[in-house]
């Protein structure tokens, strides 16, 4: 079997009527995939965007089947796909990736020391970086393809994208979408604050079933989806260490590099990924 599709980081096979969504070991930073292999980072990815999908299945249905290989057809039966896949539902995805930041920082705090704002909505001044925000804000973007850039859009500009794919269904799907976003962030946020992580922000993709209802998809609150922050050493007023592929970004913004991780790197970076698994799910990764 071939993937239909490659992103960044999963491979997608079609099962007829399902998905099969294999996370790789691949790890992309600024938009590059890297020439490194972190090994176990798929099956992290795998694992813990199904806790969240169990964990929120009150608020919103999602895309996941399993993540059995034996659910799966013969080809997916072995040590490569174990763990790391997940059987889906086919959706129509929603062409928007719908952020959401709860503290200041990355290009949100950029944006905020020239303008005071992000993504158009104004925020309090005196902020100062790595901020607790007042409310979680929804700042939607562009879903770019491999080798481009996100675009950062307003909530307006969402509707607007959203009506020449969907017409009459842009305000619809627009305002479903951010209050979704919220709802989950809001949730699972007070969640991993209990266990001593922070989500300074994350992403979400939806898409649609064959009823035409809203479904979340893709991935959910992973370390390449989001920033986590150890609780205990929180403090504004700079950037903090983190759970997530921050680290590796770190990195390559202070190193002249060829898009190539060292490897103590890449073992620092899996380590914290088998952190953040542990600590918000209380079990380590078998």
């Amino acid at each position: 079997m071939k993937p239909i599709k490659e992103g960044k980081v999963r491979e997608i096979y079609d099962n007829g009527d399902s998905l099969i969504m294999v996370a790789t070991d691949r790890i992309s930073c600024f938009d590059v995939i890297l020439n490194n292999v972190v090994t176990k980072k798929g099956t992290v990815l795998t694992q813990m965007s199904k806790f969240w999908f169990d964990f929120t299945k009150d608020i919103i249905p999602n895309h996941m089947i399993s993540v059995d290989v034996k659910d799966m057809p013969e080809y997916f039966q072995n040590e490569k796909f174990d763990g790391n896949s997940m059987l889906c539902k086919k959706l129509e995805m929603l062409p928007v990736e719908c952020i959401v930041r709860g503290y200041i920082t990355g290009s949100g705090w950029e944006s905020y020391k020239k303008t005071g704002e992000v993504c158009g909505i104004k925020l309090p001044e005196g902020l100062k970086e790595s901020d607790k925000l007042p409310e979680p804000i929804y700042t939607p973007s562009t879903k770019a393809e491999i080798g481009d850039h996100d675009e950062n859009i307003s909530y307006e500009q969402s509707v607007e994208y959203l009506e020449k794919r969907f017409p009459g269904k842009g305000e619809e799907y627009a305002s479903k979408l951010r209050d979704y976003t919220i709802a989950l962030y809001k949730k699972c946020a007070d969640y991993a604050a209990s266990r001593g992580i922070i989500i300074a922000d994350t992403k979400f993709e939806f898409g649609l079933d064959e009823n035409g209802n809203i479904v979340i998809g893709d991935e959910m609150l992973t370390p390449d989806s989001s920033r986590f922050w150890p609780a205990d050493t929180y403090e504004p007023g700079h950037g903090q260490p983190s759970f997530d592929k921050q680290f590796a970004r770190d990195w390559l913004k202070s190193h002249e590099h060829n898009w190539t991780l060292p490897q103590d790197i890449v073992d620092k970076t899996i380590d914290k990924y088998l952190q953040a698994y542990k600590l918000l799910t209380g079990k380590d990764l078998a």
